[in-house]
């Protein structure tokens, strides 16, 4: 149901109030805090709809709100920027190669360039599961449901993250299995690591590693941190995998969405009932790619704008407009016809391919 925004109609309460207990609704008639409500909506997370509050974008039923300590109610209508929020689409998910050099943010202070500016056309407002840091490459997990994407940045739901990281300095296997019990960083602990020594050339300026990282919290610069506090320097991380999704083939700057039965049997236990997506196919699609370089075969132009030299299949049919004639296709098991035999041009005795000589016929020049 599509709410439209009326701001005559205000209710017997006025919004934007804290409810009492008096007036607190039962949990059967339900009712989410305005943030929850609006993270769900995919309109920002629960931290930024704070701000949002704070600096007066957000009304409720026409009226400002000033704390979100407020709950949303069926009927109510619910504004940002006077935009009216409608109810929560079914939760989407998407699977992102974040290239380095890009910030994990809608906005930077900075000015800097940011994943949600590179993304392609036609998608829904997104959210970002958890961030990678400019320097970081690999797998980003996007969605609109900002309760999903809490549920998956939290530690205690333990899903694990696996990274390569290149590093240079020297470490053995057993200095990096005393991460299993984890580590204290300036202060800061970290849990259970399982890092694995895959490959190391020594250089001279000491060993170029690569380092397989597992872990399960994610903190902030969680690995790069780690490893410096083991004496190694960190100068390139990618993520290969966060939960069950993995970056497979995505190339850098890649998007591809999370199909609707796969979000349903991976991260049911982390989404609203009412959220769960239908259907078995993503309602996005990729955009074309660019038309390949012509295949073996066809007739291609010179710089004339003619048909220069042809490959097998135009020599059956050149195309009178300079156009590639059609090819023919083949259904998977068929037979592609064999190529015709090559005949001798001279006035000699015919030659097949791999077949032995025969006789010339009378009045041929003879063998020596």
């Amino acid at each position: 149901m599509i709410m439209v925004h009326d701001p005559h109609r205000t209710g017997g309460r006025p919004s934007g109030q804290a409810r009492t207990p008096e007036t607190e609704p039962t949990p059967e008639l339900g009712g989410d805090r305005v943030a929850k409500m609006l993270a769900r909506a995919g309109v920002a997370s629960r931290r930024e709809v704070e701000r949002l509050i704070e600096a007066g974008r957000v009304a409720l039923n026409g009226q400002v709100l000033t704390t979100p300590a407020v709950k949303v109610e069926a009927g109510d209508i619910l504004t940002v920027d006077g935009a009216v929020v409608t109810e929560a689409e079914p939760a989407r998910l998407f699977r992102y190669h974040k290239p380095i050099d890009l910030v994990t943010s809608h906005k930077d202070p900075q000015g800097r360039p940011t994943v949600f500016e590179a993304l392609p056309e036609g998608l829904p407002r997104l959210i970002s599961v958890g961030r990678l840091d400019i320097n970081s490459e690999g797998l980003l997990l996007l969605t609109n449901d900002g309760g999903l994407a809490r549920a998956l940045e939290m530690p205690a739901t333990g899903i694990v993250r696996r990274y390569r990281a290149r590093a240079r300095g020297r470490v053995t296997q057993e200095r990096l299995d005393t991460l299993k019990k984890g580590i204290t960083v300036e202060g800061v602990r970290y849990g259970a690591i399982e890092a694995t020594l895959d490959k190391a050339k020594e250089g001279p300026q000491g060993a170029n590693l690569w380092i397989t990282v597992v872990l399960a919290e994610g903190k902030n610069r969680e690995v790069r941190r780690v490893l410096e506090a083991l004496g190694l320097k960190v100068n390139r991380l990618i993520r290969l995998s966060y939960g069950p999704f993995a970056l497979g083939t995505l190339m850098p700057g890649e998007v591809e969405e999370v199909g609707p039965r796969v979000i349903r049997e991976q991260l049911a236990q982390h989404i609203a009932p009412q959220n769960l997506p239908k259907g078995d196919r993503p309602l996005w699609k990729k955009p074309a790619t660019p038309a390949r370089a012509p295949r073996r075969g066809a007739v291609e132009l010179d710089r004339g704008g003619k048909p220069g030299r042809p490959g097998k299949e135009g020599r059956r049919a050149r195309a009178p407009s300079g156009e590639a004639p059609p090819k023919k296709e083949y259904k998977a098991g068929w037979a592609k016809p064999k190529p015709r035999p090559v005949v001798a041009k001279a006035a000699g005795p015919k030659r097949r391919s791999g077949a032995t000589r025969k006789p010339s016929r009378p009045g041929g020049p003879r063998r020596g």
